[in-house]
């Protein structure tokens, strides 16, 4: 935006706008966000892989009953904590899984959150479930992480 003078008009700034964040961006924010949970339950996390994709598979989207690939951020793949038992004792562990398109085109179209926050948001979201919260609980988890 400029005037009739020479340059851009006081009081605007530059905005410089860089390449869509990439896989690596997302895991990068992912680990931050990890590094922000309460000891209580980072310390029972230590098996669960963290995963960024940039769609899940349409097998996956069948399953969930889901038709657009933008439709699913994330995924926990996994059984709770709140049903193990002992039988379950050598099993392929959990997994958390970030869908890196969605994630940026929820990122786009809301524009009233960092992407960090977002990717933290979806990431907490999934944790919650390897954790068997319910949705208040996961709400309140992902505020101690702000």
């Amino acid at each position: 935006m400029t005037s009739r003078f020479s340059g851009p008009i006081p009081g605007t700034m530059k905005r410089d706008i860089g390449l869509a964040p990439s896989i690596q961006d997302m895991e990068a924010a992912a680990q931050a966000a990890l590094r922000k949970l309460p000891a209580e339950f980072a310390a029972h996390l230590g098996n669960v892989v963290i995963q960024v994709q940039d769609f899940a598979e349409d097998e996956l989207l069948a399953e969930m009953g889901i038709e657009h690939p933008f439709e699913l951020t994330g995924v926990y793949e996994g059984l709770p904590l709140t049903e193990r038992s002992i039988e379950h004792s050598g099993t392929m562990p959990d997994r958390i899984r970030l869908f890196r398109l969605p994630i940026l085109l929820e990122w786009c179209e809301r524009g009233d959150e960092t992407f960090e926050h977002l990717v933290g948001h979806v990431l907490i979201h999934e944790i919650g479930h390897h954790f068997g919260l319910f949705d208040d609980d996961m709400h309140a988890l992902e505020e101690q992480v702000r």
